[in-house]
C-alpha cells in the first residue's frame, strides 16, 4: 500500500478508495487514510479526509457511523473556518442534509434532537447565504415519516417554492422524493408524472434512475403497467445490484416480485443479499427489508409451500413460514422503536400494511429463468380436504356435455362420475362412456378396456355404437404394434356397421365412427410403409362421403363435423406426402374451418402448424405468421405449455423479420414464461432467453437485454443449442455491457465467444470478435491486453484479406502505444505500416467501389497519422495534406471529412503559430460550404469552427 506523505497523495488514495465497491472494506480504508491525514500536520488534510470518511460511510450499510467524522468537521468550522477551502466549505453544508435524513433513519436519535437539528441547519443556511429550499426538504421528510401530513403538505410547497440554489439536491433526487409524497397520497399516475425526466435520463446522479426504477414498480402495477414494472425491474435491479447502500431499492424489487407471481425470482434476490438480513447501521431501510421478506415468505406459506427452504440470517435452516414470522416479529419491533420515537402510529401502520399487500397481477413473465414453485405435495398424515360435494346426476350432466362437445375435459368429467356412483346403480350406457373414456385416456395400452366398454353399449341397446368401441380398440391395437390384426379385425367390424346402417339400426355418427376407425389404422399403416396410399385415401373419403350423403351436418353435431375435419386433414397429409403442398395446404384450411364451425377450434390447432410449415417452404412467410396466430388463438388453454413454446418463438422470428421487433420481443417472452411452466427453462427457456435478449437489444434496451441474456448463457450449452448459440449470446452481451460502460466486463464476454469462434471453419466472425474485445479492453484501460487483442485481430484480418479491418486494427495498436509512456516510436511505426498496408492494397484494387472504400481508409489513415504526431508533439501536417488530398478525390462523398481534415490542419498552425496557414484553411472550409445546406448539422458545426478559428488567426 502506497505511503501518504502529502496532501497530494492522500488525495490520490482517496480517490482510488472512492472507486472500490461499497462496503465494510472501502469504510476500512476511509479510516485509515484519516489516520495517515492526521500524521500530515496539515489542517486540509484532515477536513478533506474526514469529508472523504463521511461520504463513505454514508454510501454503505455502516450509515449510523457518519454522525462521528461529521461532528468533529462541525467543531473544525466552528474553530478554524480558515482552515477550510471552497470545496469543504461547500461540502460541510452540503453533508448538513445527510445528518438531517441519517438522524430519521436512526430511531434512538430523540424526535426533539432532530427538531432542533433543523432549526440548526436553518441557522446556518441563512447565515451562508444560502435558499432555504433544501431546509424546507429536510423538514417534509420529517414531517413525512412521522406522519404529520398537514405539516408534510406545507413543507411541501414551501420546499418546491424556495428558489433552486448550490445547497439543492440534484433535480434527480428531488424529482425522486416529490414522485414518493404522490404515491403515499395515491396518486400514483402523479408520481410517474414526476420521475418521467429522470425515467427518460434528462437527470441522474450516483443514485438515480436506480432509485426511481426500484419505487416505480408498485405503482406501475397498480396502473396496469406491467410491461414497463417489468422493464423498469430488469434495469433498476442491474444498477442497485453492486451498490451496498441501496437495500431499501432493492427490497422494493423483491416486493415487486412478490407481488407479481415472481416468488422464485424474489427467493434468488433474499440468496444474492444475506447480510441485509442483519445489518444494522441503517434501521429505516432494514425495516423496509424485513417488511418485504415477510410479504414474499408470506405469499410463500399462502400457495402451500410453507415447509419450503428458504435463505435467511446466516446461522440456521429456515422455512418460509419460519423465516415469515421472524421478520415479522424483527420488523414491527423496529417500527415500535420508530413510533415510540415518533410518537405517532404512522410507520408500524404503513409497515403492518405493506406486509398485507396482495398480488397485483398471477404471473409476470420477466424473460429471466423464473420457474415458479409448485406447491407442496399434501402430506399423507394429513389428507386434503375434500372438495365442495356436488351431485351424481349434476356430475353425470356435465360430462355428457363435455362429451358431446368433444371437449379435453371429458376424460377427467367421466373419471369424477365413476368415483361418485362407486359400486352403485348407473345406467349401462353411463357405465359405457365410463368404460369408453378410460380406455381413452390410457392410449395404446387401453386397448382391452375398449371391449368392456363395447359390452355394455351393447347391454344399453346400442349395437352401433358397440362396434364403434371395438373399433377404437383395433386401432389403438395399431399404435402399439399389431397393424395386422388391427386391419382384420376393423374390416369385419366396419362390414358389420355398414349392414346395421343399412337395416336402420344404427346411426350416421356410430358408422362414421368406425369408419374413421378403419381410416386411421390404414393412414398408420401408409405412413410406416405396411401398406399403399391409395387404400388410406380410399379409406379417408368414404367417411364425409357418408356424413355429407346424409346431409350438412349441423354445428350442434360436433362430432360429425370433426369427423370431415379429420378426413380433410388426412387427405392434407397424403397430399403432401405425394408432394402437392399447395393442394395439402387447401385441405388442411378446409379441415381448420370445419373444426371452428363444430365449435371445437382447439382441435385445428395441429393443421394450423402445419399450414404454417408449408407456407413457410413456399416462401409466404405472411400465411405462415397468420396460421401460427391463428394456431395460438384457437388452441387458447389447450395449447401444452410445450406447444405454446414453440408456436411463439416461430412467431417472433416472423415478426422479426418483417422489422417488428417490440412485436417479436413480446412473443419471445411469452416463450420464455411457457418453457418454465413446461419444466423446459434450461432447454427451450434458454433458447426462447437468448433470441429475447437479441431483440430487446436491437430495441436499445441494453439493461434488460444483459439480464436476458446472463440468464441465458446460464442453461445454454453447445451440446443442446449449437455453439452458434452460445456464441451469439455471448457477442449480444457483450455489446449490452459495452453500451452500459462495463467495459471490462463487455471484453470478457467477447473473447469467451472469440475462443469458441476460433475452432469454426469461417474466421470472420472470430476476427470480428476479437476485435470488438480489443476496442472493450482499451475502453477498461487494459492497455497491453487490448494491444494483444488487436494484434489477433490483425493477423486473422490479414489471412482473410480484409484490409481495412487490418487498418483499423493497426490504427487502434498505434493509439494504444501511444498511451504507453516511451511509445511514440511504436505508434508511429504502426502507423505507418497501416499506410503501407492500405497503400499496397490500393495498387491491387480490382474495381470502383473496392477502390473507393480504400482511399477513404488511406485518407482516414493519413488524417489520424496527422493527429498522432500533433498528440506527440510531433510535425503532421504532411499527413494532414496528404489525408485532404485523397477526401477530395472522392468528390461530394468525401466533403465532410475532407473538411473535417482541414480543420485539424488549421487547430495544429494555430498550435505552432502559424496564423496565415490557419486562416486559409478556415477559409477553404467556408467556400466548401458556401451554398449548403442550412439544416444540416454537421455543416453548421463546420462553419462555426472555421469562423471560430479564422477569428483567433485574424
Amino acid at each position: 500500500m502506497t505511503e501518504i506523505t502529502d496532501l497530494a497523495a492522500l488525495r490520490r488514495a482517496m480517490a482510488e478508495n472512492a472507486e472500490r465497491p461499497e462496503g465494510p472494506a472501502r469504510n476500512a480504508r476511509a479510516e485509515q487514510l484519516l489516520a495517515a491525514a492526521e500524521g500530515l500536520n496539515v489542517p486540509l488534510a484532515v477536513i478533506e479526509a474526514l469529508g472523504h470518511q463521511l461520504s463513505v460511510y454514508n454510501y454503505s450499510s455502516e450509515k449510523d457511523k457518519m454522525f462521528v467524522p461529521f461532528a468533529r468537521l462541525l467543531r473544525l468550522w466552528d474553530e478554524r473556518p480558515g482552515d477550510f477551502d471552497a470545496y469543504e466549505t461547500h461540502s460541510l453544508h452540503w453533508v448538513f442534509k445527510w445528518m438531517s435524513a441519517g438522524m430519521l433513519d436512526q430511531p434512538h436519535i430523540p424526535l426533539a434532537s432532530i427538531e432542533k437539528w433543523l432549526g440548526e441547519m436553518e441557522r446556518r443556511y441563512r447565515l451562508a447565504g444560502y435558499s432555504e429550499r433544501a431546509v424546507r426538504g429536510a423538514e417534509f421528510s420529517v414531517a413525512a415519516h412521522i406522519g404529520d401530513l398537514a405539516r408534510a403538505e406545507r413543507a411541501y410547497a414551501a420546499w418546491l417554492a424556495a428558489d433552486r440554489d448550490e445547497m439543492a439536491d440534484c433535480h434527480a433526487c428531488e424529482l425522486y422524493g416529490q414522485g414518493l409524497w404522490q404515491v403515499e397520497r395515491g396518486r400514483d399516475a402523479a408520481a410517474l408524472t414526476a420521475w418521467r425526466p429522470v425515467l427518460e435520463g434528462e437527470f441522474s446522479c450516483a443514485h438515480e434512475p436506480h432509485s426511481v426504477l426500484a419505487a416505480s414498480l408498485v405503482p406501475l402495477l397498480r396502473l396496469g403497467r406491467a410491461e414497463e414494472a417489468r422493464a423498469h425491474h430488469l434495469r433498476g435491479l442491474r444498477l442497485v445490484r453492486p451498490m451496498e447502500s441501496m437495500r431499501a431499492a432493492y427490497a422494493e424489487h423483491v416486493e415487486f416480485c412478490a407481488l407479481s407471481g415472481n416468488e422464485a425470482r424474489g427467493l434468488e434476490l433474499l440468496a444474492e443479499r444475506p447480510a441485509y438480513f442483519t445489518d444494522t447501521g441503517h434501521p429505516r431501510s432494514r425495516l423496509d427489508f424485513l417488511a418485504v421478506v415477510t410479504l414474499l415468505t408470506d405469499r410463500l406459506t399462502e400457495l402451500g409451500l410453507g415447509d419450503e427452504p428458504v435463505p435467511g440470517p446466516a446461522g440456521r435452516a429456515w422455512t418460509a413460514r419460519d423465516l415469515a414470522a421472524h421478520a415479522r416479529t424483527e420488523a414491527l419491533a423496529l417500527a415500535e422503536r420508530f413510533d415510540a420515537r415518533n410518537g405517532t402510529s404512522y410507520v408500524g401502520d404503513r409497515t403492518r400494511a405493506r406486509m398485507a399487500r396482495r398480488p397485483l397481477v398471477d404471473r409476470l413473465p420477466l424473460g429471466v429463468r423464473t420457474p415458479r414453485p409448485a406447491p407442496a405435495a399434501p402430506s399423507a398424515a394429513t389428507p386434503p380436504a375434500p372438495a365442495a360435494e356436488t351431485s351424481l346426476p349434476a356430475l353425470l350432466a356435465e360430462a355428457h356435455r363435455l362429451a358431446d362437445t368433444l371437449r379435453p375435459e371429458a376424460v377427467d368429467a367421466w373419471a369424477a362420475v365413476a368415483r361418485a356412483a362407486g359400486d352403485g346403480e348407473l345406467a349401462p350406457a353411463d357405465r359405457a362412456l365410463i368404460a369408453d373414456h378410460e380406455a381413452m385416456s390410457r392410449g395404446p395400452e387401453g386397448a382391452e378396456l375398449f371391449e368392456r366398454a363395447a359390452e355394455l353399449y351393447a347391454a344399453a341397446g346400442d349395437p352401433g355404437e358397440a362396434l364403434a368401441a371395438r373399433a377404437r380398440g383395433a386401432y389403438f391395437r395399431a399404435l402399439r404394434g399389431e397393424p395386422d390384426t388391427a386391419l382384420a379385425r376393423v374390416t369385419g367390424l366396419s362390414e358389420e356397421v355398414r349392414a346395421l346402417y343399412a337395416a336402420e339400426a344404427t346411426g350416421v355418427r356410430q358408422t362414421a365412427s368406425v369408419l374413421m376407425s378403419r381410416a386411421r389404422i390404414l393412414m398408420h399403416r401408409a405412413r410406416t410403409g405396411a401398406g399403399p396410399a391409395r387404400d388410406a385415401e380410399a379409406a379417408v373419403r368414404e367417411v364425409p362421403a357418408l356424413v355429407e350423403g346424409h346431409g350438412t351436418p349441423d354445428e350442434g353435431d360436433a362430432r360429425l363435423v370433426a369427423r370431415v375435419a379429420e378426413s380433410w386433414g388426412m387427405l392434407a397429409e397424403l397430399a403432401g406426402a405425394a408432394g402437392d403442398g399447395a393442394g395439402a395446404a387447401e385441405l388442411l384450411r378446409r379441415a381448420v374451418a370445419e373444426y371452428v364451425r363444430a365449435g371445437v377450434p382447439w382441435c385445428a390447432v395441429e393443421y394450423e402448424v402445419q399450414v404454417a410449415a408449408l407456407a413457410e417452404e413456399a416462401g409466404d412467410r405472411e400465411e405462415a405468421e397468420r396460421a401460427l396466430r391463428a394456431a395460438l388463438e384457437h388452441g387458447g388453454p389447450y395449447v401444452e405449455p410445450a406447444g405454446q413454446v414453440q408456436l411463439h418463438l416461430r412467431i417472433a422470428e416472423l415478426t422479426a423479420g418483417r422489422g417488428e421487433v417490440a412485436a417479436a420481443a413480446e412473443h419471445a417472452l411469452q416463450a420464455t414464461h411457457w418453457a418454465d411452466q413446461a419444466g423446459e427453462s434450461g432447454t427451450s427457456g434458454a433458447w426462447a432467453r437468448q433470441r429475447l435478449g437479441g431483440y430487446l437489444l436491437r430495441q436499445g434496451r441494453c439493461a434488460e437485454a444483459a439480464e436476458v441474456l446472463e440468464s441465458a448463457l446460464a442453461d445454454l450449452r453447445a451440446e443442446t443449442h449449437g455453439d452458434g448459440a452460445v456464441v451469439q449470446a455471448r457477442w449480444w452481451l457483450g455489446d449490452c455491457l459495452e453500451e452500459l460502460g462495463e467495459h471490462r466486463a463487455a471484453a470478457e464476454q467477447r473473447l469467451l465467444a472469440a475462443d469458441i469462434a476460433r475452432h469454426w471453419p469461417e474466421q470472420r466472425d472470430h476476427a470480428t470478435l476479437a476485435h470488438l474485445a480489443a476496442d472493450s479492453l482499451g475502453s477498461a484501460g487494459l492497455v497491453a491486453e487490448a494491444d494483444r487483442a488487436y494484434a489477433r485481430a490483425g493477423e486473422l484480418w490479414r489471412a482473410l484479406g480484409d484490409t481495412r479491418l487490418l487498418v483499423r486494427s493497426l490504427r487502434a495498436r498505434a493509439w494504444l502505444a501511444l498511451r504507453e509512456d516511451a511509445g511514440t516510436a511504436e505508434a508511429e511505426g504502426l502507423m505507418a505500416e497501416a499506410v503501407e498496408v492500405c497503400e499496397e492494397a490500393l495498387e491491387d484494387a480490382a474495381d470502383s467501389r473496392a477502390l473507393g472504400g480504400l482511399t477513404r481508409e488511406l485518407a482516414q489513415t493519413h488524417r489520424q497519422f496527422g493527429d498522432l504526431l500533433a498528440q506527440a508533439g510531433g510535425p503532421g501536417g504532411v499527413h494532414f495534406e496528404r489525408a485532404i488530398t485523397l477526401f477530395g478525390s472522392l468528390g461530394p462523398a468525401g466533403l465532410h471529412d475532407r473538411t473535417a481534415a482541414e480543420l485539424a490542419a488549421a487547430e495544429l498552425a494555430t498550435e505552432l503559430g502559424h496564423p496565415e496557414e490557419a486562416a486559409a484553411r478556415a477559409r477553404v472550409v467556408l467556400a466548401a460550404y458556401e451554398n449548403a445546406d442550412e439544416t444540416d448539422e454537421t455543416v453548421r458545426t463546420r462553419r462555426a469552427e472555421a469562423a471560430r478559428l479564422l477569428g483567433t488567426a485574424e
